[in-house]
């Protein structure tokens, strides 16, 4: 039976407390953002609700239905904010634990992918703030009879902001994941290309389920990961003989 010192178990401890290291970095930085943006929480919801807005009729106001909804809706954005906001920083943090396990030919491809990742993930933030979401609440005021009161709950409106901001950063990944796929060895090129269909109908399904049930938020979800699953496709195709060199 090994003792409590052997390279073994020094080696996993060495690892856990890089780990911890790590971890307590990115919590800090998450804590020192969020703690900076609490003196402008209620402006940054005022602009964050500004989408719907400017879509209600003149006077429309957002409305908190919990007695509380006011004080920690907008603590909640600015935590949200933070987390986005230090989303490079973490996943550096997670890049440095790991790299060091890599082989060098791994940490050239890698590094150009996770800076991707992170490039696409804000793209389809933007994508959706300055274009879904203006687009999506013109529509819904527009088809909304006059009989109606547009008054929105300040909670649901966050919750379903947050939920179309993720949904489009978390799509805009799609060709990352193709081509660490392509990398991987898992598929081929020739092989995304004939499961194009099915993709482009599980593209729309995925887009119905996620967007509001309107086929205008629709078509901006699918179209635009129809291309970005062609962009995979490309910049797999380019990337695999590069691999198969080194």
């Amino acid at each position: 039976m090994s003792g409590p010192d052997t390279p073994a178990e020094e080696s996993l401890m060495g690892h856990l407390l890089e780990l911890r290291a790590r971890l307590m970095r990115g919590v800090a930085a998450v804590l020192v953002v969020f703690l900076a943006l609490m003196p402008f929480a209620k402006p940054l919801y005022n602009q964050f609700a500004q989408p719907l807005v400017a879509k209600l009729p003149s006077g429309g106001m957002l409305q908190a239905i919990d007695v509380a909804g006011g004080f920690f809706i907008p603590i909640k954005l600015a935590f949200f904010v933070a987390l986005l906001a230090t989303m490079p920083w973490l996943l550096y943090q997670a890049w440095a634990f790991v790299a060091p396990g890599l082989y060098q030919n791994e940490k050239r491809l890698a590094r150009p992918i996770l800076l991707a990742a992170v490039l696409l993930f804000y793209i389809g933030c933007a994508f959706a703030w300055f274009l879904v979401l203006p687009t999506v609440f013109g529509f819904l005021a527009m088809f909304t009879p006059e009989s109606v009161a547009m008054a929105p709950d300040v909670s649901r409106y966050l919750d379903f902001v947050l939920v179309i901001l993720l949904a489009f950063g978390l799509s805009f990944e799609l060709p990352v994941a193709v081509v660490v796929l392509v990398l991987l060895g898992v598929v081929t090129p020739a092989q995304l290309r004939e499961a194009r269909g099915y993709v482009v109908v599980g593209v729309f399904v995925l887009a119905a389920i996620i967007t509001p049930p309107d086929v205008v938020s629709q078509l901006m979800l699918a179209i635009p990961m129809c291309l970005l699953y062609e962009l995979g496709i490309l910049a797999g195709a380019m990337l695999r003989p590069a691999r198969a060199a080194d």
